[in-house]
């Protein structure tokens, strides 16, 4: 098990390299060397009885690390991230067998950085739907974490030129764009709300430093993002209930919305941490209340998540009235650093 282990650092470590992340690579490649049972943190990474992949183990072990290096609590960590690099060997030994219980706690929960950039795409997927159904829509996220994409439509964008969005907001999104630019289509937000087994309320100044510690800090405009989107969302606060996911939705699909709006569940990167029985049921759910929609009350479910390969997902929109087919609209980057658009 421990070889294994070390492998699922080094395969983790390749990704945030292809994906832009030298640092954080580094660094897992670090710890997967380093690693052992001498330190109960150690110990529990290298016998974890579930998937390392599906439970982010080791995106948990680098987001306590980089907590521990932005608090300044540990001089030597916080020079080794600042100058992104050293002696690797030297520190972390030492910061993992000092830190030992601090970091342990940082293996209790997945991570949450509720990526801000994400939108980028989102926001071309919401307009698809509006330029069909009309401007009035109603937005249900499932796995919303701190909500921040539920503020999307105060953020400002520019979509292959096409601008969009509040021109005048903190958080600006221009991912690389490729293809035809999206519809320009006006999207007025009614309502909104989201679900997640562990909302993060970034009201609390603590847990919106913990959300920044999970974003790789060699990655300084994602933070810089998150740090101004949050802000936003302590200006504009969103509802984000505790609970199931397939739960909620099932309720909130029982209560018609207003006439002319266009109610859409979205999510991104979250439906694959939902087990299979509880992705069954969302999507009996959404089916359910498509096969009952209509022109005045239309459904949309839009989706990115990755079909296959972690290096791109896919933005996905189904629809009804209608067959409620699946319309793949474009392709992006896993933090929407490039969007490849389809449609």
């Amino acid at each position: 098990m421990t070889e294994t282990m070390r492998a699922a650092f080094r395969r983790q470590a390749d990704m945030c390299r292809e994906t832009g992340s030298p640092f954080t690579a580094d660094l897992l490649t670090a710890l997967a060397v380093i690693l052992d049972d001498s330190t109960q943190t150690g110990a529990r990474i290298l016998g974890w009885p579930g998937d390392p992949l599906r439970d982010a183990l080791k995106l948990r072990i680098a987001g306590g690390l980089n907590a521990l290096a932005r608090s300044g609590l540990d001089d030597a960590l916080t020079r080794l991230y600042a100058a992104r690099g050293g002696d690797w060997d030297g520190v972390l030994r030492r910061v993992l067998m000092q830190w030992d219980r601090w970091l342990l706690l940082w293996l209790d929960s997945a991570p949450q950085t509720n990526e801000v950039a994400r939108a980028g795409v989102l926001w071309p997927g919401l307009m698809a739907i509006t330029s069909r159904f009309g401007p009035e829509i109603e937005l249900l996220e499932l796995g919303a974490s701190a909500g921040l994409n539920l503020n999307m439509d105060r953020f400002g964008y520019d979509l292959g030129g096409r601008v969009s969005g509040d021109p005048q907001s903190r958080v600006q999104l221009k991912p690389e764009w490729q293809g035809p630019p999206p519809d320009q289509a006006a999207v007025i937000v009614v309502a909104r709300s989201g679900i997640d087994l562990n909302p993060l309320n970034v009201q609390n100044t603590d847990i919106a430093e913990r959300m920044l510690a999970y974003i790789w800090p060699d990655q300084a405009e994602r933070v810089a993002r998150a740090e101004a989107a949050i802000a936003l969302a302590q200006k504009f606060a969103v509802q984000v209930d505790a609970g199931d996911g397939a739960d909620w939705i099932e309720a909130k699909l029982l209560v018609p919305q207003n006439q002319q709006v266009t109610r859409v569940i979205y999510h991104s990167v979250a439906f694959q941490y939902f087990p299979n029985d509880r992705r069954a049921r969302v999507k009996a759910a959404i089916e359910a209340a498509g096969a009952r929609a209509t022109p005045d009350r239309p459904l949309a479910w839009l989706s990115m998540e990755f079909p296959g390969t972690v290096l791109e997902a896919a933005l996905t929109l189904r629809s009804w009235p209608g067959d409620g087919g699946e319309q793949t609209l474009a392709l992006a980057h896993p933090h929407c650093a490039w969007v490849r658009w389809r449609e």
